[in-house]
């Protein structure tokens, strides 16, 4: 699809969210770089079902199929397998970065934090599914720099049941610090601060 489709769709199915996260969906990216989710295992998102938008603020929500043999079953822990509480927490980082994408927002995203997180509950192998619900107060282009950011509280539902909620979780996108030549050493191949 073309990037000005891209922008105005309000949902994507569990194949372009995958050619999202490969970075093959859109046709035409921006030049500085089209904000991303990132690819499997890593994604924590199957479907974006609802994307809306308020001036500087807006929602997002999205679906992820619980799987008996997903990879972090396996190994978090043995004789007690539960999904990590940290990968829905990224969960909702990769939304509210791809939120800003959406928005127009250019370049890579980075997590900047959260005021708050609490777990009432867990994902277990034999759950279904998991929901994520986020508020965005806050979306905002700094024009000196390019970059831009989102905030928002987000909630994580399995089977219907709210289990996390994360408080102002906090998204930046940022231009010139993509490392697309990975593994070639370069200027972006060291991490650090951001700015220096």
């Amino acid at each position: 699809m073309k990037y000005a489709e891209f922008l105005q769709r309000t949902a994507f199915s569990k194949a372009e969210v995958l050619g999202l996260a490969h970075g093959t969906l859109v046709e035409d990216p921006p030049a500085d770089g089209l904000a991303s989710l990132p690819a499997p295992p890593m994604l924590m998102v199957d479907r974006i079902v609802e994307i809306a938008h308020r001036g500087p603020q807006g929602r997002i929500v999205a679906e992820f199929d619980v799987l008996i043999d997903a990879w972090f079953f396996q190994c978090h822990f043995r004789a007690d397998p539960v999904q990590p509480g940290c990968l829905g927490v990224d969960a909702i980082w990769q939304l509210i970065g791809f939120y800003a994408a959406m928005r127009g927002a250019r370049g890579a995203g980075r997590a900047l934090g959260a005021k708050e997180i609490e777990f009432s509950g867990q994902i277990r192998p034999y759950n279904k599914l998991v929901r994520y619900e986020i508020d965005i107060r806050r979306y905002a282009e700094l024009a000196d720099t390019g970059a831009a950011i989102a905030i928002g509280t987000g909630r994580v539902l399995v089977d219907g049941e709210a289990i996390y909620l994360v408080k102002d979780a906090k998204v930046g996108i940022f231009r010139g610090i993509r490392y697309a030549d990975y593994p070639a050493p370069s200027a972006n191949s060291v991490g650090g601060l951001m700015t220096r």
